[in-house]
């Protein structure tokens, strides 16, 4: 707090900003471990490449730009939702392999050039409403229709339940397939908005999008938000609280003039300790 610079209207602003990234990958992240698929390692390239095809559609008008964006998103995560949920694939590796097709692909198809936008018809996606930017409102819209469809749905219920034990899931007759396929579309459609509000913040996009931390920043958020990365229990709501703790703690160590290497030391430090924690109280909790 004694921080120059951190107990500041601007400051302020540029932390909800930072969270509205970190947040709305975040909901996508914590949906997946729910259901038991731990995380996925390419949920900020998915942003990234998503990011591209927005500032590139937006010469067919915003609108239509935003929609071919969140199909793209939706439909990179159908794709390997399927190949874990029905043939239980191991996400790690799978998610690993995922982003790299589509930097690959995102190279052959840009020539690793950056993309610009041939109007500013995006600029609405930067304006600021009661002195908070419109994204965060974004943000907590989303965070509120993911929480509703996890609690008061079937197909919510549903991804509960497979995290919390696959194995009865199956015996339960859930379609597991589409279950997986239903979790990640959601994490790619998060992903895919979160590209959209990068490439509008940029008024650009490229590959070197992904140079940050935004994927790991997700993570930390669901952890730190207390979902259990075995599935079976977390909220949205709690991971939109860890998105808050880790975009003020990166905001922080900003301000202090600290390198990435040591906001990443930091980063994995608090995850390390949540992990570590939510063990610690399921140990305590199954006695």
């Amino acid at each position: 707090m004694t921080t120059h610079g951190f107990l500041t209207l601007n400051n302020f602003r540029a932390v909800l900003g930072s969270t509205t990234f970190v947040g709305i990958v975040a909901v996508g992240m914590t949906i997946i471990m729910i259901s038991g698929s731990f995380v996925s390692l390419s949920l900020g390239t998915t942003a990234t490449v998503t990011a591209m095809l927005f500032i590139f559609g937006l010469q067919f008008g915003v609108v239509a730009s935003i929609l071919m964006t969140l199909t793209l998103g939706c439909l990179i995560g159908v794709v390997q939702g399927l190949a874990i949920g029905a043939w239980a694939a191991n996400p790690i590796i799978l998610t690993i392999a995922a982003g790299g097709i589509q930097q690959g692909i995102a190279v052959a198809v840009s020539g690793g050039t950056t993309i610009t936008p041939d109007s500013d018809s995006f600029e609405f996606l930067n304006e600021t409403l009661l002195g908070v930017p419109l994204g965060f409102y974004i943000l907590l819209a989303l965070v509120t229709g993911a929480e509703l469809f996890m609690r008061r749905t079937k197909y919510g219920r549903e991804i509960y339940l497979t995290g919390e034990s696959r194995s009865a899931a199956r015996a339960a007759g859930l379609p597991l397939g589409a279950i997986g396929a239903r979790v990640f579309a959601i994490a790619g459609a998060c992903a895919a908005l979160a590209g959209i509000m990068l490439g509008a913040f940029n008024h650009s996009a490229s590959l070197l999008l992904n140079n940050g931390t935004l994927n790991y920043d997700a993570i930390a958020a669901a952890l730190v938000g207390g979902t259990a990365i075995a599935g079976g229990h977390g909220s949205v709501w709690r991971a939109l609280i860890g998105a808050l703790v880790i975009a003020t703690v990166t905001d922080l160590l900003l301000l202090r003039g600290y390198s990435t290497g040591v906001q990443i030391l930091l980063k994995g430090l608090i995850v390390t300790g949540m992990v570590v924690a939510l063990h610690l109280n399921s140990s305590r909790e199954g006695k």
